[in-house]
């Protein structure tokens, strides 16, 4: 834990590329996962760059793009969870951001899981508070398999995921687009809380909802 992403296009073995499960949620449950938000001016920021690493990907099918809304830093993808085991789920939170201070974070640049060959996964990478990231997964890990979750066994790898690809061509030719476009994107900003979110699916876009904010050290 601690390492930060790899070079841009690099290939990041054991690393746990933030990929959900599509599934809906079924009746008495709720799609859950852990996250850290990134701050709305950066939020913009990002969604500037990925607006031009678009346009200069034309209509690429194959593609999915994140909106800037959706964008935050993810830790842990609880997935389908019981109505019983959200409070749990919320408990595991609250103590993992009760073990790390609020700290400063600033976005890198451009890569790819698992690699520029055939990139699925699209990330801006983390250039400053990658350690605090993995102190907190970490944490979170541990908080969780107190509670019944899984442990979690590979190593975490901090990111922002900007796009996902389900062809290799549109992939590398997002991967090259977005190098473009984030080439001079640095935003920083502080992280001071740790959200369990949920996800609803349907028709557009993913909607996230904040189930439980927990302050950073508190």
């Amino acid at each position: 834990m601690g390492r930060g992403p790899a070079a841009p296009g690099s290939v990041g073995i054991g690393a746990r590329p933030a990929v959900p499960s599509s599934r809906e949620a079924g009746p008495g449950e709720r799609r859950l996962f852990v996250a850290v938000p990134v701050e709305p001016t950066v939020r913009e920021r990002v969604g500037q760059a990925v607006a031009e690493a678009r346009r200069i990907c034309g209509d690429s099918r194959g593609l999915r793009w994140v909106g800037a809304d959706a964008l935050h830093l993810t830790l842990r993808f609880l997935g389908a969870t019981p109505e019983g085991r959200v409070v749990p789920a919320a408990d595991a939170v609250a103590e993992a951001a009760r073990r790390v201070e609020p700290f400063a974070l600033r976005l890198g640049a451009s890569g790819a899981f698992p690699g520029a060959g055939a990139p699925r996964a699209l990330w801006l990478g983390v250039d400053e508070g990658g350690p605090e990231l993995a102190a907190l997964a970490r944490f979170l890990d541990s908080a969780l398999a107190a509670r019944g979750w899984p442990s979690d066994p590979r190593p975490f790898r901090a990111h922002l995921t900007v796009a996902r690809a389900e062809d290799p061509g549109a992939g590398r030719q997002a991967l090259a687009a977005m190098a473009e476009a984030a080439r001079d994107l640095r935003p920083a900003w502080r992280a001071d809380a740790l959200v369990l979110f949920e996800s609803h699916l349907g028709h557009g876009p993913a909607r996230y909802a904040a189930v439980r904010e927990a302050p950073l050290g508190r």
